[in-house]
């Protein structure tokens, strides 16, 4: 008797537990990305353990690995690779860049990525001889044989006037409510698709003149090096090492050149090709729908870095909060209508070109049938261009997408993204959160990540806002974007308010409201006389 009196008790005071947890799903979102999240290890791991994560590098094959397996690990189905051409792997064993007269100075530098080699230690003087474009080669014709070419005009110190460190207040919040009209303009299209074979024949042109390495300047002080490259693609390597420096030490390299005899350089760049796999691979989870036919909802980060530093604020943390999101989601059990899909991709630092190979595999292609197949920095600047759009059969699938690539600051809210018809919706979405500081939607529309080819085709995309914290001014892309700058307690923020936008949108009644399928626009400006870019 008193054992049955012990179980109806017990069952008594269950029932409210069970029924109370599946009335409150922020509640359980808030408690499990709080009490119990695993953003922060996620994210150590991927900087601290993994490390820089280029596109086809040996730390981004286990990026990819390790990533895969957490979400089969936190239950989320299938899970698996999509591939996409991308090119050559790149990765730095060990490198050294010294002044060896008029003094030995150890410099801040880094291999530019995917420059070859120098097979051992180069030394050679310096010559400064700030080339932009095509028409500043006849300048140095037969002054460079034997010569270390610094090629950034050196400039003047740029000592900051404001806070590198900043929070959003509401006043910057408001600045941000603008609608964007749209601009057309392909002749730009044109002059950047002429200057993307610039580095090719920049390093046609150094081969030919005897040089036997080439420096560019840092563009930014404060001693940070980022080491950006483009000539990825197989069969695209130039011939030349190619080392980026500090901003400080490269002015003082252009001093010693300009006032006396020119400074000496012994430079080892021991870098590593590996062309085992040209494919990149984006990483795709999900927790599926309880309806078949009601498509999916998405969120996606762009998992590969640059390799000056550890890739912590662009893009681990960004990776680890959507990572976080699906393991919030999953482990509160809930069963949405739509599924909820994850994508972490590859390539985005080269052109978005992992998004994009999604778009154009799930979504929607662009251009005539027997156009040329564009890849790289190509497939970048001409996919805006290309003329009509061809919705692909999974077109309406894709019910909304979210990105997330702005470092580790507190996401405060949306960008409308020009679609007037979402705001209501997201304000509604996002009003759990106001005290979180999240519950701010602004119309502007935004780039330069991986939604954007999701917009260019229709599909709805967007943004979070986030506080800036010191991303722009000192740590994207360079030698100090370690684990040290990222926020704990925004990074949880982030993730779960990320969970709850993703599960409004997965039960919302309808999908959201999406613009017209993009067809071809008059030109914005049709007075407008055409820049040379050369």
């Amino acid at each position: 008797m008193r054992h049955l009196l012990l179980a109806a008790t017990a069952a008594v005071i269950a029932m409210p537990v069970a029924v109370s947890a599946q009335e409150n799903v922020t509640n359980r979102i808030i408690d499990e990305g709080t009490n119990h999240s695993q953003v922060m290890p996620t994210v150590q791991h991927l900087t601290d353990v993994i490390g820089p994560r280029m596109t086809n590098s040996p730390a981004m094959r286990v990026a990819e690995k390790w990533t895969a397996d957490k979400f089969s690990q936190w239950g989320l189905k299938n899970v698996h690779k999509e591939a996409f051409p991308f090119g050559r792997g790149w990765t730095i064993e060990r490198s050294s860049v010294r002044m060896t007269t008029p003094r030995v100075v150890q410099l801040t530098a880094i291999p530019i990525a995917w420059t070859p080699a120098t097979q051992g230690t180069l030394t050679a003087p310096v010559i400064v001889a700030p080339i932009e474009k095509e028409r500043d080669f006849a300048k140095y014709r037969g002054q460079l044989r034997g010569k270390i070419v610094l090629i950034t005009e050196p400039g003047t110190g740029d000592e900051p006037t404001t806070p590198d460190f900043k929070r959003l207040s509401g006043e910057d919040l408001s600045k941000l409510d603008q609608f964007q009209q749209p601009s057309y303009d392909p002749a730009a299209n044109d002059r950047r698709l002429k200057r993307l074979d610039y580095a090719k024949k920049l390093d046609a042109f150094l081969t030919a003149e005897g040089a036997v390495a080439y420096a560019t300047k840092s563009y930014r002080d404060g001693k940070l090096v980022t080491g950006e490259g483009s000539l990825f693609g197989v069969g695209e390597t130039g011939a030349l090492p190619g080392i980026q420096i500090a901003a400080e030490d490269y002015r003082r390299l252009a001093r010693l050149a300009k006032t006396g005899a020119a400074p000496t350089l012994e430079i080892v760049s021991d870098v590593r090709f590996n062309d085992s796999d040209t494919n990149g691979y984006n990483i795709i989870a999900e927790i599926p729908g309880s309806d078949p036919k009601a498509g999916y909802v998405m969120a996606g980060a762009h998992l590969d870095s640059w390799v000056a530093a550890d890739g912590a604020a662009d893009n681990a943390a960004g990776s680890a909060m959507i990572m976080e999101a699906a393991r919030i989601l999953a482990a509160t059990g809930v069963r949405p209508k739509r599924a909820i899909r994850f994508a972490l991709w590859a390539g985005e630092e080269q052109g978005l070109l992992g998004s994009l190979a999604y778009v154009q595999k799930h979504l929607a292609t662009r251009g005539a049938p027997n156009d040329p197949v564009a890849s790289g920095g190509n497939a970048y600047y001409t996919w805006s261009n290309r003329w009509p759009v061809n919705p692909q059969p999974g077109y309406r699938d894709l019910a909304a997408y979210f990105n997330i690539d702005n470092g580790s600051g507190k996401l405060r809210g949306l960008y409308a993204e020009n679609n007037p018809a979402v705001v209501p919706i997201f304000r509604e979405w996002l009003a759990p959160f106001s005290a979180m500081g999240a519950s701010t939607v602004v119309m502007r529309q935004t780039g330069g990540t991986d939604h954007v080819f999701m917009q260019q085709v229709g599909v709805p995309g967007f943004q979070f806002i986030q506080d800036p914290l010191d991303y722009f001014p000192r740590i994207h892309h360079t030698s100090v974007d370690t684990f040290d700058h990222l926020k704990a307690e925004d990074m949880r923020q982030g993730s779960i308010v990320l969970a709850s936008v993703l599960l409004s949108a997965a039960n919302a009644d309808k999908p959201l409201p999406r613009k017209p399928v993009p067809t071809q626009p008059v030109v914005t400006d049709p007075y407008a006389y055409s820049q040379d870019d050369d």
